[in-house]
């Protein structure tokens, strides 16, 4: 029987959900849930400052700005699209249309791998985590980006800003660790079937899943109490609808070398750790399917790791592209930095149940079922 035949038999084995995934799963449901609460509480008190905020000041003043404390302020002015502000009614309509599709089409995944019998499998279980993931994710930005297209609401206070981006953060670190996951599923899947339902038990996915998520909250809480300690300047405006470490970081009236160094070590020990342990992944998957005769098994091998290329596509491009811009890329256009900022975060929860629902036969079948029915 050929490598492939037996990754189907395996594949098609029931998987009953243990303890430990239930708890997994209900952990990371209040851990997605705090990020949406803690916005909305802390922005009840934001206010109108118009479309011409105060400009930012220069560096040569902040010995000015410290001398008299009551020219420190206590908030954070978010953005929306630099000169298109008179359209932002307009533009929060396909943003609106994006957060539903992404929020429905991440809770859709959920229902039907939590319904569907069949679909407990690790593949599957390693989705959901991505879907929830996505889900806190678009909870993370939704109340901030609304209010600012839909009320011109820009201020934030210091503290509901750094519970943001850590939540902002910490997601997306998760991701980057769940599809390291769903990258060593395909590993096993692919070159060692006969092993498969033994190595990825229900009590490895969900140490798998608290493992990734220890790290995460781990490397990520340092960062609000660090930018807590610094003061900020009059005209503290922020690039995106949204706080963000690096952006939050530069507009510290103080020495941000340990907030800059750390913040690179952070990203290296995830994201680069985790894009090259994806690449050696792969690049075993290959030598793998290259030493399969017929070419029919070669292609069916391989189809079934389109949709976690896309995933690993949509999440890191716009990630690194956007890491590289707020570190090295100072004299980029003010409107690159917002376009990337939304491709970001609104893209891959947006697309990623969109792509496994049309790639995945299991998924697709389950959708058009739901809806057909």
């Amino acid at each position: 029987m050929s490598l492939v035949k037996y990754f189907s038999s395996v594949s098609l084995q029931d998987v009953r959900p243990s303890a430990e995934g239930t708890g997994f799963c209900l952990i990371l449901f209040f851990f997605f849930s705090c990020p949406f609460a803690i916005t909305v509480i802390s922005s009840i008190h934001f206010r109108d400052f118009g479309e011409n905020p105060p400009p930012l000041p220069s560096r040569h003043k902040i010995l000015e700005y410290l001398g008299n404390s009551s020219s420190i302020p206590s908030t954070f002015l978010l953005s929306g699209i630099p000169g298109l502000e008179h359209m932002h009614i307009w533009i929060s309509i396909p943003l609106c249309f994006m957060y539903l599709v992404s929020i429905l089409g991440n809770c859709m995944i959920l229902f039907i791998i939590k319904t569907e019998p069949s679909l407990h499998k690790p593949m599957y279980l390693f989705l959901s985590m991505l879907a929830l993931t996505d889900l806190g994710l678009s909870l993370c930005t939704l109340p901030t980006v609304l209010g600012i297209f839909w009320m011109g609401t820009r201020e934030i206070g210091h503290n509901a800003c750094f519970a943001q981006l850590f939540f902002i953060h910490c997601l997306s670190f998760l991701e980057s660790s769940v599809l390291l996951s769903m990258a060593f599923d395909r590993f096993v899947a692919i070159c060692h079937p006969l092993h498969y339902a033994s190595i990825l038990t229900n009590t490895a996915i969900g140490r798998i899943g608290l493992a990734s998520l220890g790290r995460s909250v781990a490397l990520i809480l340092p960062l609000p109490f660090m930018l807590k300690r610094f003061p900020y300047c009059h005209s503290s405006v922020l690039s995106h609808s949204y706080c963000l470490h690096q952006e939050v970081m530069n507009l510290g009236c103080a020495d941000i070398k340990a907030n800059s160094i750390y913040g690179m070590f952070v990203i290296i020990s995830t994201v680069g750790v985790d894009l090259l342990l994806i690449f050696f992944s792969y690049a075993l998957i290959v030598h793998t399917v290259l030493s399969i005769a017929s070419r029919a098994e070669r292609l069916k091998a391989l189809n079934t790791c389109v949709s976690h290329i896309c995933a690993v596509l949509l999440f890191y491009t716009p990630m690194i592209g956007l890491s590289v811009i707020h570190r090295f890329g100072k004299q980029a256009p003010h409107l690159v930095q917002v376009v990337m900022g939304f491709m970001y975060l609104l893209v891959p929860p947006l697309m990623n149940p969109i792509v496994y629902s049309v790639k995945t036969k299991q998924i697709r079948d389950q959708v058009t079922r739901a809806f057909c029915y």
